[in-house]
């Protein structure tokens, strides 16, 4: 039984069904890690319920995003034995309302976001913070191709697929996956690896990137993947 399937209805389940979608697309031979926004802001500085952890860090996912760290760790050991490339994202340093754009547009707490607190907590979790080698991207929009070298920096390397980790699943693990979908990469996202403040919301868009856009698959197979990867896929000089 599939995480979404509480909330599709007799219709939904046969209307996909009978069209088609959710066909899986399978793995690439040249995969990397895409970690997306595992900082402090959407984690809080320790685990806590989220009713809680929200009080100071407005785009907490509270202890769901603590279990996303704890699972995006044990794929980290595995993808870092088969040199995979890693690319983090997390948010911009400016403190400026043009770099923020419209973000504050739809938030009443906004204004948080203007002080120091907001700059440090963009900061990668300690526990799966980057390595030598690895790549840290800022980004301003949800996306973690919109007007970054994303793209090129995969090309660089080859890949043929992208793993995607990290937070939130509606926001911008979604908008990072559409676009990666859009570039014709193949798109894995691991599903213990991502979550959302909204439970509703994390189950409908795990539903629908696996409807068109994504395989959605599970730590396990995930894991299974990594290890079964030829030791020098990404040795140095190939």
């Amino acid at each position: 039984m599939a995480i979404w399937d509480d909330t599709l209805t007799p219709r939904d389940r046969e209307v996909f069904a009978k069209s088609g979608y959710g066909k899986r697309a399978g793995f690439g031979q040249r995969p990397a890690l895409l970690v997306i926004d595992m900082n402090y802001n959407f984690v809080g500085d320790k685990p806590e319920p989220i009713l809680k952890s929200i009080e100071h860090f407005r785009n907490s996912c509270g202890e769901e995003g603590w279990q996303g760290v704890h699972h995006i760790r044990e794929l980290l050991d595995e993808t870092r034995k088969k040199r995979l490339p890693t690319f983090y994202t997390t948010g911009h340093e400016g403190g400026s309302p043009v770099a923020f754009g419209r973000w504050h547009g739809k938030n009443s707490r906004g204004g948080e976001d203007m002080g120091k607190e907001w700059a440090k907590g963009n900061d990668i979790v300690a526990e799966i913070a980057p390595l030598d080698g690895d790549v840290l991207i800022r980004k301003q929009k949800p996306s973690a191709f919109f007007g970054t070298p994303l793209v090129s920096m995969l090309n660089e390397v080859h890949a043929d697929t992208v793993l995607v980790t990290g937070c939130t699943t509606s926001g911008c693990v979604r908008a990072s996956t559409i676009d990666a979908f859009s570039y014709n990469f193949r798109v894995c996202v691991v599903e213990e690896c991502v979550f959302d403040r909204g439970q509703a919301s994390h189950k409908t868009n795990l539903f629908d990137m696996n409807m068109k856009y994504a395989d959605v698959i599970p730590l396990g197979e995930a894991l299974e993947y990594v290890r079964g990867l030829p030791e020098t896929l990404y040795a140095p000089g190939l």
